[in-house]
């Protein structure tokens, strides 16, 4: 065992670890019961259905590297863990596995890169979530990804939003579900291996996917980190669909009307919060990648 790692006794991990699902419980019991209920929900299952993480990985708790857990064999045999023996006046037990982190460098050099070049450049506040109104340009209400729900200003009044604005989304994630003639209305052309080129800080979907990235990192990292990154995309979830052209009035959810001088400054003093929260977590994430890359 190496003299450096941390080593947790039963009593503090799992209590640690039992606090760590307790607190997304509150997010992951509703979704599981409306997962066995067939209801869909068209803002809070984003999490969990675009995402790959599931709810179960969500739960579980992880130190992260360079962390030894005296183990009953709760962790024993997962993915990226090994067993250590102790040493004198140490007890053994498991830990990420030193093998499993050289084995991930090259998406820990890949999320380092586009974390700091995201980090270092200025954040832009003047898209006003118009990438959701791209995504359903002249469709018709049943051909919307949330059909279910009508468009609040109608088919041609969402259209006139998009034609009577600047779109300027930088995010690849969202400008790829554009509508074939909503693309060449977008002022950049954002690529999926051009990311560090064109992600900053004041993107909503760049907020949400600091959750992406962090579990991507899992278990190398806490997953209090995870837990983190997770509450913020949730918050921000909630504020893209607000903004979003759909009507989700009956649901409570008051719209932001981004068509709107008042809503367009809603939505920027929205998006402000959003990149002053991001910013320490995305710092976090770059700081998490430059230890990985030390060990």
């Amino acid at each position: 065992m190496n003299a450096q790692e941390v080593v947790l006794a039963p009593a503090e991990w799992r209590a640690r670890a039992a606090a760590h699902a307790e607190r997304v419980d509150g997010y992951v019991a509703p979704h599981l019961a409306r997962r066995e209920a067939h209801v869909k929900h068209p803002v809070f299952d984003f999490l969990f259905t675009y995402y790959s993480y599931r709810p179960a990985q969500l739960r579980r708790w992880h130190p992260g590297a360079g962390v030894v857990l005296e183990d009953d064999g709760t962790y024993a045999g997962l993915k990226g863990y090994e067993t250590v023996p102790g040493v004198p006046g140490v007890p053994g037990g498991v830990t990420v596995a030193s093998s499993y982190v050289a084995a991930q460098r090259l998406l820990v050099e890949s999320l380092h890169r586009l974390l700091s070049a995201t980090a270092a450049r200025a954040p832009h506040f003047g898209c006003f979530g118009l990438h959701e109104w791209a995504m359903v340009y002249r469709l018709a209400e049943d051909e919307t990804r949330h059909a279910d729900w009508p468009l609040r200003l109608g088919p041609a009044g969402t259209d006139a939003v998009v034609e009577g604005h600047r779109i300027a989304c930088s995010h690849f994630d969202a400008y790829r579900f554009f509508t074939a003639p909503a693309r060449p209305l977008n002022t950049l052309r954002p690529g999926r291996d051009d990311r560090p080129d064109f992600e900053q800080p004041g993107c909503l979907h760049a907020g949400m996917d600091l959750y992406k990235h962090a579990f991507r990192l899992s278990p190398m990292i806490s997953s209090d980190l995870v837990a983190d990154c997770f509450e913020l995309a949730w918050d921000i979830r909630v504020m893209d669909m607000r903004a979003a052209p759909y009507d989700l009035a009956d649901l409570g959810f008051d719209p932001v009307r981004v068509e709107t001088a008042e809503g367009k400054a809603a939505y920027v003093e929205a998006q402000r919060g959003f990149a002053e929260r991001g910013r320490p977590l995305r710092a976090r994430l770059v700081e998490e990648c430059e230890r990985l890359l030390r060990l």
